[in-house]
């Protein structure tokens, strides 16, 4: 049976955080809603201290920022587009259009149609993430979308400019400086001076978390996401140092960001502790990751691999890094995660970063049902039909119509009955009343 050598915050205290930034978000966003630039600029004022007469970056303020850049700095952030933008291009050709023939003179199929207007939100207020400027604005721009707007907030009461350069080499459209509640509202209610979009994408707090679910259905989201997560699955093949390390390497995204230990080894759980405690001296991220450590971190020890693989599912974690003498086994085996990281030579900085696999991913177990934001997410795949003879017309016409009838809809069955007259040249009548089973009930 598993046990907890190290527990998190309960549900319950969770949930009421949550709550506090539920109210927040909703008066804020109805405020956008109503006062649109007026109450953007009030609440950059507000939150991040920012304030200009036009939020949008001029090419030549681009250029600026592009220039405070090191040629080194460029060629990186280059070399790591190529791997995203590569990637997503291999997953946009196995994503073929449809087209058969199911039965003769019947032809149904698909296609995939880009998004119109996609709206990009880049974290930054506490550190410059230019990663995730390559993991939507590129994946949307292979994807084939026309408008592809960002939004990042002011760094050190600017623009930042690593985040600016990520955005234009990503192929940013127009490139806005704002963070938090007032961005998201921005591009996704629109403003006098910034046009909508039809999708949201990108990671945040929790306030922009909440933002997008509060949105979702008047705009597209990529997924929910709250504090990054993850879960390190690992056997004594590895040591307490490497695991210490691959966990607070994660927790020093914020202050509730869970980082787990999920192991078969006693010996190896408490090993991962004192390293921990010894990482987190050094660490100059240390204090924000001891705060996520103390509050959200969790060393559990189970009895086999099989329970090992139960636990897992169970968490359901953004990212699940494993390492153990049988990497591929939980490859094909676990069934809830954002992404897999797999072996000691790989970890979740790698993905994050630059190894050409998308970064923005379900969390807060909403990986039991979705994978992470990927080129599919901007393109709705769309079906069509088509009946080319009057023989399949009829035929498919009579059996429509009956089942139209079986549900007492009069009307759609004239849509089929029509035709059976017209191109079957039968004489049946007009339909004038709901089926029996429906007059009954």
């Amino acid at each position: 049976m598993a046990r907890w050598l190290k527990t998190s915050k309960t549900v319950e205290e969770r949930a009421e955080a949550n709550k506090q930034v539920r109210l927040t978000v909703e008066t804020i966003l109805s405020d956008i809603e109503k006062r649109g630039d007026e109450a953007v600029r009030e609440l950059s004022r507000k939150y991040d201290g920012w304030d200009r007469p036009d939020f949008r970056l001029s090419q030549a303020e681009i250029d600026a920022c592009m220039a405070q850049l090191t040629d080194q700095d460029l060629t990186d952030i280059a070399f790591a587009q190529t791997q995203v933008r590569n990637f997503a291009q291999k997953q946009k050709d196995t994503m073929l259009p449809l087209e058969v023939e199911t039965l003769p003179g019947v032809i149904l199929g698909h296609k995939h149609v880009p998004i119109a207007d996609v709206g990009c939100y880049v974290p930054g207020g506490k550190y410059p993430l230019l990663a995730s400027a390559h993991m939507s604005v590129l994946t949307a721009k292979v994807a084939g979308c026309d408008r592809v707007i960002t939004a990042a907030p002011p760094f050190n009461g600017t623009a930042a400019p690593a985040i600016v350069a990520a955005q234009h080499m990503a192929g940013a459209d127009e490139i806005y400086v704002l963070g938090g509640i007032q961005a998201i509202g921005a591009m996704a209610i629109g403003t006098q001076s910034i046009k909508s979009v039809d999708m949201l994408v990108g990671p945040g707090n929790a306030y922009v978390a909440e933002a997008k679910r509060q949105l979702y259905g008047r705009v597209g989201i990529d997924l929910f996401a709250g504090p990054t997560e993850t879960l390190l699955i690992a056997d004594e093949t590895v040591d307490g140092e490497l695991c210490a390390t691959d966990l607070l390497g994660q927790a020093e995204h914020g202050p509730t960001s869970p980082a787990i230990l999920l192991t078969n080894s006693e010996k190896l759980a408490r090993e991962t502790m004192a390293q921990v405690e010894h990482l987190l001296t050094i660490l100059p991220t240390g204090e924000v990751a001891r705060k996520s450590w103390e509050d959200f971190g969790e060393i559990i020890v189970c009895d086999s691999y099989d329970e090992m693989i139960e636990v897992a599912d169970r968490i359901a974690s953004e990212h699940v890094q494993v390492m153990t003498d049988r990497d591929m086994w939980f490859r094909d085996t676990l069934r809830n995660f954002g992404a897999l990281f797999l072996g000691p030579r790989t970890n979740v900085a790698y993905g994050d970063k630059v190894i050409g696999t998308n970064h923005t991913l379900p969390t807060l177990k909403a990986a039991r049902y979705t994978g992470g934001l990927w080129v599919g997410k901007f393109l709705k795949t769309c079906t069509w039909q088509t009946v080319t003879t009057d023989e399949a017309s009829t035929m498919v016409g009579e059996y429509a119509s009956r089942l139209c009838m079986l549900e007492g809809f009069a009307g759609h069955a004239e849509q089929a009955n029509i035709r059976v007259r017209r191109y079957g040249g039968r004489n049946i009548p007009y339909a004038t009343a709901a089926s029996p089973r429906q007059a009954a009930e």
